[in-house]
């Protein structure tokens, strides 16, 4: 629960670190902006260098996680939660491709944006921080080894893994979310100097609307194949996820929503073991609305500095952005900070076009969330009907015995 006011604050602060920015690089003098360009060199130099170790660090143990405890429906939970993950991406990609051209066709050909280091303003110095290893290494790493100790039958090095965890989220908790409202109010008072900020905001507000629009279409689509699967009415299936979404919205956070959601995954007639078991799970690794807005806004800063888009690539991109997402939520600020990585090391995001994709991720953070939660119910939907049995009606119609799931035992 405490995150609910950590991701509140974060994103007031970033929202005013955003018109501070603006407004102070209307009337800053160069000398005093250097000096927080110098700032955020340094914070981008240390942003990479503890990039790789966070993947690892959170990306290992999050997978070794789901290899324990929960038999054959783990597995299948996570399939459908990880396809349903794919999909959105893939689907926010085609959007993209097929209107970007002309939405955001006037603002192109931001060549400062695209090689923020040819800008006239820079900072003071620079300091090199390599990392240990490079991001896909440390994505291949973190699978391998995530995978690795699902296979044996020692926990000593899943127990390291958690403690590995542990020292990583306390330096994002205790350095990298306190200077991230800085980092974002140099990067937004260097656009602004450099002349570039209205393109920025014009793009990117078509970008907000149609990540919204596509939000409310990807809730649709799931409770639509759900409502098919189990002979039920998608509408009403959705409505009665509307306290969890409302929830998802004011907290942003998956896991402060989880009893709600688990009340209106009842009410659509779920079982509470099947209920109990499904949506702390999917809480984890079900983020399809996270997902849908880091495709939709990466596509967005490529089409507007005028990058070349890869289909194939992207959609490596998004395969492998599915299984980043693991760690998503043990990383205050949202799923973005887990996808940095992945967005540096496969489509080649330098540290202002990663900026400009933190601004505005946590800027509607809330609606992420609140479509990651709603899916979650039609996730649970179906696996209540997998599982077998009769489903309970909302109305409390069916008194039918209901049978725990198979294999193992639940345990939360």
């Amino acid at each position: 629960m405490t995150k609910k006011p950590l991701t509140s604050r974060l994103l007031v602060r970033v929202l005013l670190g955003i018109i501070l920015g603006v407004a102070c690089g209307l009337v800053f003098p160069e000398p005093l902006a250097r000096v927080f360009l110098t700032f955020n060199g340094l914070f981008s130099a240390f942003l990479g260098f503890i990039i790789p170790l966070l993947i690892v660090g959170l990306v290992t143990p999050a997978i070794g996680d789901l290899g324990r405890g929960a038999g054959r429906w783990l597995g299948v939970t996570a399939g459908i939660a990880y396809a349903s993950t794919v999909l959105s991406g893939l689907l926010a990609f085609v959007v993209a491709r097929g209107s970007y051209p002309w939405l955001l066709g006037g603002e192109r050909d931001l060549d400062a944006l695209a090689n923020p280091e040819e800008s006239t303003l820079t900072g003071f110095f620079a300091l090199e921080m390599e990392p240990v290893f490079g991001v896909m290494t440390a994505l291949l790493l973190a699978f391998c080894l995530g995978v690795g100790i699902t296979l044996i039958p020692g926990d000593t090095l899943h127990k390291s893994m958690g403690d590995l965890r542990q020292i990583i989220m306390r330096i994002v908790e205790l350095v990298i979310i306190p200077l991230l409202p800085l980092y974002i109010f140099g990067m937004f008072m260097g656009l602004t100097m450099n002349g570039q900020i209205l393109v920025i905001v014009s793009a990117f507000s078509k970008v907000v609307l149609l990540a919204l629009v596509l939000s409310a279409v990807l809730l649709a689509v799931q409770y639509v194949v759900a409502g098919l699967y189990v002979g039920r009415n998608p509408v009403i299936l959705l409505k009665n996820m509307l306290p969890a979404y409302a929830t998802a919205l004011g907290t942003s956070s998956s896991a402060a929503t989880i009893p709600v959601t688990l009340r209106c995954t009842e009410v659509n007639g779920v079982r509470p073991s099947v209920a109990g078991f499904v949506v702390p799970l999917s809480a984890t690794i079900h983020l399809s609305g996270s997902t849908l807005k880091i495709v939709l806004f990466s596509a967005a800063i490529m089409t507007v500095t005028g990058r070349p888009i890869d289909d194939l690539a992207y959609v490596g991109f998004v395969l492998m952005l599915g299984v980043t997402m693991v760690a998503a939520p043990g990383v205050p600020g949202g799923a973005i900070m887990a996808a940095v990585g992945v967005l540096q090391g496969m489509l080649g995001f330098d540290e202002t076009a990663v900026a400009l994709m933190i601004a505005t991720y946590i800027a509607i953070d809330s609606f992420g969330t609140a479509t990651n939660v709603t899916g979650d119910g039609a996730i649970a939907v179906v696996m209540n009907k997998l599982v077998g049995g009769r489903t309970v009606t909302a109305a409390g119609g069916a008194t039918s015995e209901e049978p725990q799931l198979s294999d193992a035992p639940l345990s939360r």
